[in-house]
Parts: C-alpha cells; sequence; structure tokens
C-alpha cells in the first residue's frame, strides 16, 4: 500500500485546510486509517485516527476542532482542520494500520502563521 497525502500549505491563525490522503492498492475493514504530525524539534504525535466503521478518536489538542472522515470507496482519508493555530505547525503524515502492519505516507507540511 503506498499513500499520498496533499492538502498541505500556509494559512493563518483561525483559518482552515483540508487534507486528504489517497491510497494505492486495496484497503481493507480491518485497516484503522489515521494521521500524525510532527512539528520541529519534537516526536511525531497523533492527531487521530477512524475506522472502517467511521469510529473516530482525537489527540486531546485538536478535539472540537479537527474531523477526520475516511471514503471506503475512494481508498482516501480526510482531515478538516479549522481553527487552525501556529502550534498547530507541522508535517502531517497519514498511516494505515493494518493489524501489526504500519504503512506511512509521505508528510504533507502546514504552516500556521500568527
Amino acid at each position: 500500500v503506498q499513500l499520498q497525502a496533499s492538502g498541505g500549505g500556509l494559512v493563518q491563525a483561525g483559518g482552515s485546510l483540508r487534507l486528504s490522503c489517497a491510497a494505492s492498492g486495496s484497503i481493507f475493514s480491518i485497516d484503522v486509517m489515521g494521521w500524525y504530525r510532527q512539528a520541529p524539534g519534537k516526536q511525531r504525535e497523533l492527531v487521530g485516527t477512524i475506522t472502517s466503521a467511521g469510529v473516530t478518536n482525537y489527540a486531546d489538542s485538536v478535539k472540537g476542532r479537527f474531523t477526520i472522515s475516511r471514503d471506503n470507496a475512494k481508498k482516501t482519508v480526510y482531515l478538516q482542520m479549522n481553527s487552525l493555530k501556529p502550534e498547530d505547525t507541522a508535517v502531517y503524515y497519514c498511516k494505515i494500520q493494518r493489524l501489526s502492519t504500519a504503512y506511512w505516507g509521505r508528510g504533507t507540511l502546514v504552516t500556521v502563521s500568527s
């Protein structure tokens, strides 16, 4: 499985961005899709995940501002980011967790200016 993320860019604080991540190859109902981010000088951290049934889980830092959705037919996971803050600046990565195997996409940079 290969993952291609897109949609990053520069946005002012308070603005919105929508990231997309499309998978090539098959995805399965057991796959948990998600987003992670890594800010400069920091470790990669969870943003949120979504199961094939649409059950979501979010980091506390993004709850109420970010929304993950998934289109299984298009093999795509989305991250709608609203009310962006400068501390959301990071490289955002998508991931598929298939049992014990993780597939990572290349990141897309999100920069939030104050």
